[in-house]
């Protein structure tokens, strides 16, 4: 069989790869704090017998995408949004600390400060639980205030304060959560300089516009592929034809 079929298909199939990518950011458009994933497509030489003259093209991770989204008013006092760089942290599912743009946080029947998914929201000395409180308010350091049920309400007292870090994001990797945790593993350092600002969601920052344009230029690309396997199936049958005629 010709290489040039085995190099169109395996090119068809990168292309799905990098299909089921734009989907899967197109689908989390209005996921708050959902960062894009990225890819990009490398080339590498087939080798075998002879010289390695065929290319694949090769669909890679390149990322993610780390720009702002835009923030969103929403007037409700758990509703917090990260300004500029800068992260929540958060016990994953796996039990361990990982980090998040997401700030629509929920308190549970038990007190437990959680994000919408249900995971809890941390603090220094662990996961925040505040006491039964009227009013729950959250300052621009992370700092959580209430009012607990049966005082005044000019008795503010201070909980404890949201753990906001802000690792370089090359050290960040996300996983298949959505949550960004530590390539080398660990917990970042909680960084004084990071803000957020109550009664804010910032929404995802996937460009619906640009992501439909991908979809179809991906669609362009893999009928190409499955063309030139076409071309190449037909190409080889004929020369088969003229061996046999000779």
């Amino acid at each position: 069989m010709d290489r040039g079929l085995y190099v169109a298909m395996t090119g068809a199939k990168q292309i799905m790869q990098a299909q089921a990518v734009n989907n899967h950011n197109i689908a989390n458009i209005s996921t708050i704090g959902f960062r894009a994933d990225a890819v990009s497509f490398d080339s590498e030489p087939i080798y075998g017998p002879g010289y390695a003259t065929r290319v694949n093209a090769v669909a890679g991770d390149s990322g993610t995408d780390f720009s702002a989204g835009t923030m969103e008013s929403t007037g409700r006092d758990l509703d917090i949004a990260v300004n500029g760089k800068g992260f929540i942290a958060v016990r994953g599912s796996d039990g361990q600390e990982a980090y998040t743009r997401a700030g629509d946080l929920r308190v549970s029947p038990v007190g437990a400060v959680t994000t919408a998914g249900g995971l809890p929201v941390l603090t220094e000395s662990g996961p925040l639980i505040i006491p039964p409180s009227t009013v729950v308010s959250i300052g621009a350091d992370g700092t959580v205030s209430v009012v607990p049920q049966g005082s005044a309400p000019f008795a503010v007292t201070q909980v404890d304060r949201i753990k906001l870090v802000n690792p370089p994001t090359a050290t960040l990797q996300k996983g298949a959560d959505g949550l960004l945790r530590l390539k080398s593993g660990g917990k970042a350092k909680t960084d004084e300089t990071v803000s957020v600002t109550s009664g804010m969601l910032e929404s995802s920052n996937v460009n619906a516009a640009q992501s439909l344009i991908s979809m179809i230029e991906l669609q362009r690309l893999y009928e190409f592929q499955i063309k030139s396997m076409n071309s190449t199936d037909t190409n080889e049958q004929s020369a088969e034809r003229m061996m046999l005629a000779s």
